[in-house]
């Protein structure tokens, strides 16, 4: 546990630029609180303290402003950037190296039971605000961009923006928007842009035809 928390404090260190000290970085990062909170947690929890495993979780929430679950498994070298509002559920499991921001839910879709969480691969980076919901899995080096709704798989090495999530960039490459591995049906957003295009090209064409016949009338009171 003490090695994994050397690594979280090193985590901090290097993608903070704000950070200037390990000192700084163990007194005054609540990210790196609420991850030392919950490897205690987690220790009691995997003990069958399950109780104690669960207050401690409820008093890093009242303090860092960042829940998770005591059975949660994370890796070394996590970073929770300005974490407020993070939460991380039953079942999630988090590789080496992944940051996650502000605001970041790690969530189920429903009632399910069993694994209902997604995992996340090593170097991870998830934006604010970003909900990854359900039993997904969120390949290594993958990249969500703040505000996006990842509800499917995310290919290692892309990068998944939007509400559903779609790649946009994989292994460095741009590509069109395309729903992200597995999905099949239409994209919302996409539907509701072709709708204003249509509507935009109608009003403009309506315009024309106006000013059409404002300048029409204009010429026929001229004449006379």
């Amino acid at each position: 546990m003490f090695d994994r928390v050397r690594a979280d404090i090193q985590a901090a260190l290097q993608r903070d630029p704000a950070a200037r000290s390990r000192a700084e970085v163990l007194l005054l990062y609540p990210g790196l609180h609420a991850v030392i909170l919950h490897r205690f947690a987690h220790w009691l929890w995997v003990h069958k303290l399950r109780l104690m495993a669960r207050l401690v979780s409820e008093l890093n929430r009242h303090f860092t402003g960042i829940e998770i679950h005591p059975a949660a498994q994370i890796g070394r070298g996590l970073f929770i950037d300005h974490g407020m509002g993070t939460v991380i559920g039953e079942t999630s499991e988090i590789g080496d190296g992944v940051t996650l921001y502000q605001g970041v839910t790690l969530g189920g879709t429903g009632k399910q039971t069993g694994k209902r969480h997604p995992t996340l691969g090593s170097n991870v980076v998830v934006g604010v605000g970003a909900s990854v919901l359900g039993a997904i899995t969120v390949g290594d080096s993958a990249l969500i961009g703040a505000g996006s709704v990842v509800l499917r798989d995310v290919p290692a090495n892309s990068t998944v923006v939007g509400v559903p999530a779609h790649v946009v960039r994989e292994r460095g490459v741009r590509i069109a928007a395309a729903s992200i591995s597995g999905a099949t049906e239409e994209d919302p957003c996409e539907e509701c842009q072709e709708r204003f295009r249509g509507e935009i090209q109608r009003l403009e064409e309506k315009l024309e035809e106006l000013e059409e016949r404002l300048r029409a009338g204009a010429g026929v009171t001229g004449d006379r």
